[in-house]
Parts: C-alpha cells; structure tokens; sequence
C-alpha cells in the first residue's frame, strides 16, 4: 500500500516501513527497502539494492498459505546481499549470509552461520539448520528442511509436487529432508517427498527418487547406491 513506506535518511536511497527495529552497529548501502515491523539485529550489513520484510503475493492457484506471516527477524552479524529479497516471516540466524540476488520466501528459517550463494531460492516454510552451505543457483523447494552441516552444491533442484500441479486443491507436497551433514552434489535433482540419510552423498548429477540411506554413496539416472561414505571421510575429521 501507497504511504507504507518512506524515506530515511540513514542510508542513500533508503525506504523504511512502520516499527522497524534496528540493533546497533547496522550497515545500509543504497537504495534498499525495509518493509515494516521488521527487527534487525547488531552489526547486519545490508548491501545494495536488498528488499527486506516483503509481503507475498499469491497466484489464485497457488498452495502456499494465505495468513498473513510476521514481521522478519535479522540475527546478529547477518549479511544479506545485494539485490537480495527476504521476505516477511523469515529468520535469518546470527552470521547467516543471504547471498547477492538470493531470494528467501516468507516463513523460512535459516541457522546459524547458514550461506546462502548467489541467486538460490529458498521456498516458503523451508527449514534450514545451522552452518548449512548452499552454493550457487539452487532451488530448495517448499516443505523441505535440512539439517546442520549439509553441504549443496551448486545448481542442485529439489522438487514436492509429484503430480506437477495436477492434484486436488489442498492436497499436500512433499519437500525433501536433507539429514545432518549430507552432501548433495552440482546439479542434482531431489524428488518430492526423499530423504537423504545422515552424512550421505549424492553424486553430481543425480536424479533421487527413493530415500538414500544413512552414508550412501549414491550416482546416476536414477540414483543408485555404490558404496558407503568411508569413516575417514565423516564431518567429525574435518571439523
């Protein structure tokens, strides 16, 4: 709505809505907007062009729920990046890094220490734990939660709807559950409703239809199991 937001003279360019809070130490670049009631926490940086606390707006079609979600919650030390969207009703956790151009949709949670890459997704109701790496150009898609540790490579898609809109309205998806310190390979595809086990690994290029177990090894179209994650290799060596 028209007069929901107006300038400000803390940062060039600066739209602020009603009820914004600010902790201390908080660095503005240009031209970003602030929608209201959102809290920002000590020492964030918001670099350019950045869209924070953003209302969604739903297609007729869509599944997503219509209650209107609370105001964005910013941890301390958090960085969100140029030409970033987070949405209202996200968290993002202390020292979280939303990367340039990624965009968070209302409701999802991203941990401590969590980064996000560059022009990634995060889908509505997404969990994502601490210290979680998404590179480059990932989907995550809605309903989906992924624990600490898991490493995504880049490009990677994950998927919930197995009849690809041709169900009933209010019929559920299925996102995909991503178990602590799994490994999702560059470009691999997730359907709806998987689980990948527990310090897993899933090759680059993967398409995964069923669950994969807890230290697979898994490659190929589809998927398919080939040996175990050696003990040498588990996150507790490299920690």
């Amino acid at each position: 709505m028209a007069g929901e937001l107006t300038p400000s003279d803390l940062a060039p360019g600066l739209l602020l809505g009603a009820g914004v809070e600010f902790g201390e130490g908080v660095e503005i670049a240009g031209n970003v907007v602030i929608h209201p009631g959102t809290r920002v926490g000590n020492r964030v940086v918001i670099e350019d062009g950045a869209v924070v606390g953003k209302r969604p707006r739903l297609g007729k079609r869509s599944s997503a729920p219509r209650q209107p979600p609370p105001a964005a919650v910013i941890g301390d030390d958090a960085v969100i990046g140029a030409g970033t969207v987070v949405f209202a009703g996200v968290e993002l956790g202390q020292g979280a890094i939303a990367g340039d151009q990624a965009h968070v949709r209302e409701r999802a949670v991203l941990g401590v220490e969590t980064v996000v890459g560059r022009g990634s997704a995060i889908d509505n109701d997404v969990r994502v734990g601490e210290r979680v790496r998404i590179n480059t150009n990932c989907y995550l898609t809605a309903h989906s939660e992924i624990e600490d540790d898991v490493f995504v490579g880049p490009g990677v898609t994950t998927t919930n709807d197995q009849t690809m809109a041709r169900h009933p309205r209010g019929a559920s998806l299925e996102g995909v559950r991503l178990r602590r310190a799994c490994r999702i390979g560059g470009g691999a595809v997730l359907c709806p409703g998987v689980e990948v086990g527990e310090e897993a690994f899933v090759a680059a290029g993967a398409v995964v239809v069923a669950a994969v177990p807890p230290r697979a090894v898994v490659m190929g179209v589809p998927a398919r199991q080939v040996r175990e994650v050696p003990a040498e290799d588990l996150i507790e060596r490299w920690q």
